[in-house]
């Protein structure tokens, strides 16, 4: 907190402490915080923990921090008996991973918040430790009514204002002298603002200075305008772009800039008046914060890049500012020009202990699920500052290994771009088989997989990264420069035609798809070194699997499958699966490879007479049946993908496998034969619901595929495959069922399949055949 621990330590080992907590404060707690069944209270800088224990006496679980060892000391003198966790943690400065992830109903900082140099981003993110409906809770001495020696005990009205502001809810209540401030929904939508801008005839330019600091926390300051803002103003003179911010830097804050870049020139305008705002890049400084202009601003603070969107007014060359070095950072803004600068910023470090921490838990977790077995993929996990690509993301959201974190999104909703789960992208890395100083191309970028790569290729690797999004590409651009290798190209263009002019003499050494793709575009194939590898998520009847294909040829041949799941395509090459609607749209089939089948009198059969049939196939436990997905997409005539909406009683599945053949609908689903308390013991039998005048007969056929899968596939896993260009002839392909894709054909050699089974299979839906032995 802003006094010296030492001051402190003195403080408490004198036996001097804070006013007494008074019946006004219990009977706030009482009305406004009452402790819920199983509630847990923190208390931040509990002192001698009279709050502490009054709130456990409430009934809630407490836990009580400060950062003085001699207060915990005296608390835990003081109250020998109490139920309350004591813990030795500065909240502004540590690690906060004692608390490890518990949510608070309440949180309370009683006469000390004043003492926190970095309060507006400290609240947050305790108040993102909230549960639903929780509070935050402040009692604080107001400076109009405290003498001026003890003036830094207090806020005044626009220290309050600053406090209070990005929270939904705020109430204050006058406690004797001092103020209760009551604040929930600690996430209030930044809102860009603008300030008075003085009439000419001329535009206003100006430079404003985006600095961080050694924990990558961006610099803000509360103005006299009841806004945040980032250091800058006006141009003087003839004074050059990236000067003219370093002087705004040391004029407003006392900090001297060691290194400056202009990133980009925005132009807008500001109620009429054409404005041009260079933003520079501040790469170091030395110095001490203060508040050198009080007249302009009432104090500065450094905030968290993913606490930006939640701050309340910000005004609006500020927002772009930061939006421009960090895209995203800041959503809904309203609409800039922007003109990068052909300079390259150098890298900026910074970042706090707590992502550290999670890097290394993350990096553990993905180890120890197998998916990183190679040291030089282990060492770029724990390396890489995976949150520097996310930054408008808190940092256990981005450092969890089984999520993606979604980083644009359509107009309807829809993710468009992600940072991959962790897992999958350590394992497609592995796939690869790289070797140091190699070149790879990546398609879909973002920035932190590429690094990534970047990392285990070394010094003398490079990557290639294409995206047929611009935002995205300009976003992949400034994250790297701002926290990357200087290795990663990102370029725009439609990923299906790879890198045009960036493809090495003898092709890529290595080649990683990163979103679902329905097709094996040529250019991947031809722009791949022979004897390389292809990662890519295939899309297979809707069903999606990472491959690792090694070019011999013309040929692909694939050596690993994963199961996994990817944003669609959006280039040239992307398709919309055909789809019907059928029950007046209780239920839709839709066919991801192939033609659509006949979908004549399904309507009525759906609402007749149901046939069920079992496949005598029951599993115990959590099962396993990715395989059978496939198997029954590349085997079946007919396949399909039925889809029913959330709450149907219609159908039993939402998602299903499905076959359509002689006016005839049947799909897969499954039934509890046996409920436990602990699902390794439950049960489940795997039936066929079936509809229409072949019911009996399509059921029959889809539960044969189920029963042979469990007999001859299930135990051996995925078959050997080869992926040939779209114009192989028959008779040059090897054996095996086929699945036809736009620009090539697929050959499964699925165990238990013989030519002979082409004879029963209908070539319906243009989805399967079978070749026969050459």
């Amino acid at each position: 907190m802003g006094t010296i621990r030492t001051d402190w330590s003195k403080h408490y080992t004198q036996g001097r402490g804070f006013r007494r907590l008074g019946n006004e404060e219990k009977t706030l707690l009482v009305e406004h915080a009452p402790a819920p069944e199983g509630g847990r209270a923190l208390d931040v800088g509990c002192g001698t923990g009279e709050m502490s224990v009054y709130l456990a006496s409430l009934g809630y679980e407490v836990d009580a921090l400060d950062a003085v060892d001699a207060a915990l000391a005296r608390a835990r003198t003081d109250h020998p008996d109490a139920k309350v966790r004591w813990l030795r943690l500065d909240i502004e400065r540590d690690d906060p991973a004692p608390l490890d992830d518990t949510r608070y109903d309440l949180v309370v900082f009683r006469m000390s918040v004043a003492f926190v140099n970095d309060r507006t981003r400290v609240l947050h993110a305790l108040g993102r430790r909230l549960r639903e409906g929780g509070t935050m809770l402040v009692i604080t001495p107001l400076a109009a009514s405290t003498s001026a020696e003890k003036r830094h005990i207090a806020l005044d009205e626009d220290e309050v204002s600053a406090l209070t502001c990005g929270w939904t809810s705020v109430q204050r209540i006058a406690v004797g002298e001092t103020a209760a401030l009551v604040l929930r929904g600690p996430c209030a939508d930044t809102v860009a603002m603008e300030r008075s801008v003085p009439a000419t005839g001329y535009a206003v330019a100006g430079a404003l200075a985006v600095v961080t600091d050694e924990h990558g926390r961006v610099l803000l300051g509360w103005s006299k305008r009841g806004m945040w803002e980032i250091p800058g103003g006006k141009i003087e003179g003839a004074e050059p772009l990236d000067g003219a911010g370093v002087r705004e830097l040391a004029e407003e804050t006392g900090l001297h800039a060691t290194g400056a870049t202009v990133v980009t020139i925005l132009t807008d305008a500001a109620q009429g008046v054409p404005r041009l705002t260079a933003v520079i890049r501040i790469a170091g400084f030395t110095g001490t914060l203060t508040t050198a202009e009080p007249h302009k601003f009432t104090r500065w603070e450094w905030h968290d890049l993913h606490g930006l969107a939640c701050l309340g007014p910000v005004f609006t060359p500020s927002a772009q500012a930061l939006n421009a070095v960090w895209p995203g950072v800041i959503p809904g803004l309203p609409p800039v020009h922007s003109y990068p600068t052909a300079t390259e910023p150098a890298t900026v470090p910074g970042e706090p202990a707590e992502a550290l921490r999670l890097r290394h838990r993350m990096a553990d977790a993905v180890i120890a699920g197998g998916w990183a077995p190679s040291i030089v993929v282990q060492k770029a996990l724990r390396t890489v500052p995976r949150h520097r690509f996310a930054p408008e993301t808190d940092l256990k959201t981005v450092y969890d290994d089984d999520l993606a974190v979604v980083t644009r999104r359509d107009e309807n909703g829809r993710a468009t771009s992600s940072v991959s789960a962790a897992w999958l992208q350590a394992d497609m890395a592995e796939q690869l088989q790289l070797k140091a100083g190699a070149t790879v191309l990546e398609v879909g970028s973002g920035g932190y997989n590429a690094e990534l790569l970047a990392h285990v290729l070394g010094e003398r690797g490079r990557v290639v990264t294409v995206d047929v999004d611009r935002y995205v590409v300009q976003r992949t651009q400034r994250l790297c420069a701002e926290a990357g290798s200087g290795r990663v190209t990102a370029v725009l263009g439609d990923g299906g035609l790879g890198a045009p002019g960036h493809v090495p003499a003898d092709g890529f050494d290595g080649i990683m798809i990163t979103h679902n793709a329905s097709d094996i575009a040529p250019a991947w194939r031809e722009q791949l070194a022979e004897g390389a590898r292809l990662v890519v998520p295939l899309e297979m009847g809707g069903y999606t699997r990472s491959l690792t294909l090694v070019r011999r040829g013309d040929v692909l041949h694939c050596e690993h499958w994963t199961y996994c799941g990817f944003v669609r395509d959006r280039g040239a090459a992307a398709r919309t699966a055909p789809a019907v609607p059928l029950a007046d749209g209780k239920v839709t089939v839709r066919w991801e490879d192939g033609t659509p089948g006949d979908t004549a009198g399904l309507d009525e059969a759906l609402r007749g007479p149901r046939h069920e049939r079992s496949t005598g196939l029951v599993v115990q436990g959590i099962f396993n049946f990715e395989t059978l997905q496939v198997y029954a997409a590349t085997t079946l005539a007919g396949f399909c993908r039925l889809s029913a909406p959330e709450g149907s009683t219609l159908v039993e599945q939402q998602d299903a496998a499905a076959i359509l053949a002689d006016g005839s609908l049947a799909y897969l689903t499954y039934r509890k034969v046996k409920d436990a308390p602990e699902p390794a013991d439950r049960m489940t039998e795997f039936f066929i619901h079936a509809y229409g005048p072949a019911a009996e007969e399509v059921a029959e056929r889809f539960a044969e595929c189920v029963r042979v899968w469990d007999r001859e596939v299930r135990e051996s896993g995925y078959p050997p495959m080869t992926v040939h260009p779209a114009a192989t002839p028959d008779d040059q392909l090897p054996p095996g069922d086929v699945l036809e894709k736009p620009s090539a054909r697929l050959v499964l050699q699925w165990p238990g399949r013989t030519p002979a089974d082409a004879l029963s299979l209908s070539t319906a839906g243009g989805t399967a055949c079978l070749t026969p032995t050459s």
